[in-house]
């Protein structure tokens, strides 16, 4: 496994990369005491509890390798962070996931009530477009390329199927590869997406963009598999949710399947490749080397 350099600070570029994030979404969101003041307090409950918006910092990074920097890239960040928040929200729905907690505190359903949860999924939704369309465009991506990737990213082919896969699955005989593709479309997707923006935001080369999208892909699959792993070996204090959900929904998962050594094997082996398709960048994606291990070595 690949080693990120120690002159990299890897924590301070996580706090400094959430603390600009979350300036931004404030920024953007309208203020909860704009009417309605329910549905702005609901968005704005999920948006800000916690976290260490790692999309949004694997957008940054991307930027930084191409040769660009924050500020053009901040929309596209905060769109991705505003979509994965969504997605959050309607996964802990009864309808769906039915879970209670989500990063240490109760879920938005809990708090505010289906109906207002399921609108400020959608209200997130809708406004990660609205932000990502005040972004700037460059000479090789256009508004419309900048949009089409986040709709395709998060739509019926990509996120989208892979909730509806893993809702179908559920109590069913899953194979190895069905496994794989719902991990592919519900968290991959999004990572590689995110990765993708910030290379754009810096109007990187085809040759850029094609490293950054194996990147994201491995690192995306690594992070479901570990996700996976922790679900079966972490308690719900140390995962800031419940803990043994996928087990007793009965959802497939890679330990289910393949066994713990196994699904370790496969997450390390993912994120080796995800180093090897930095290696085009030649010592300057250095953020993104130390966010891959962090992903890969986090325990919850």
């Amino acid at each position: 496994m690949a080693v990120v350099r120690k002159s990299f600070d890897l924590k301070n570029y996580i706090e400094k990369s959430t603390h600009a994030v979350n300036d931004a979404l404030d920024f953007f969101l309208p203020n909860e005491n704009v009417k309605p003041t329910t549905i702005h307090k609901a968005m704005r409950y999920s948006l800000f509890a916690g976290g260490k918006r790692m999309r949004p910092a694997l957008v940054l990074a991307a930027a930084e390798a191409c040769g660009g920097s924050w500020k053009p890239a901040m929309p596209l960040a905060c769109a991705v962070e505003c979509i994965h928040t969504y997605s959050l929200i309607h996964d802990d729905l009864p309808a769906m996931d039915n879970d209670d907690y989500r990063r240490g505190k109760l879920t938005n359903h809990k708090v505010f009530g289906e109906g207002i949860a399921v609108l400020a999924g959608d209200a997130l939704l809708t406004q990660a477009f609205e932000i990502a369309a005040q972004c700037k465009s460059w000479p090789r991506y256009s508004h419309q390329k900048i949009i089409l990737e986040i709709a395709q990213a998060s739509g019926s082919l990509q996120l989208i199927a892979g909730q509806v896969a893993d809702l179908e699955g559920e109590g069913k005989k899953t194979s190895e590869a069905q496994l794989k593709y719902i991990h592919e479309r519900k968290t991959s997707a999004l990572l590689c997406c995110s990765v993708r923006l910030g290379g754009m935001s810096a109007n990187c080369t085809a040759a850029q963009l094609k490293a950054l999208t194996d990147f994201g892909y491995n690192v995306g699959l690594a992070f479901q598999v570990i996700d996976d792993i922790l679900d079966v070996t972490q308690t719900s204090e140390q995962l800031g949710k419940t803990a043994g959900k996928d087990t007793a929904a009965q959802k497939a998962t890679y330990p289910s399947i393949v066994g713990l050594p196994k699904s370790r094997k496969i997450a390390e082996q993912l994120t080796n490749k995800a180093f090897a398709a930095l290696k085009v960048f030649k010592g300057k994606a250095q953020a993104l080397e130390g966010l891959a291990e962090y992903l890969l070595k986090r325990d919850k």
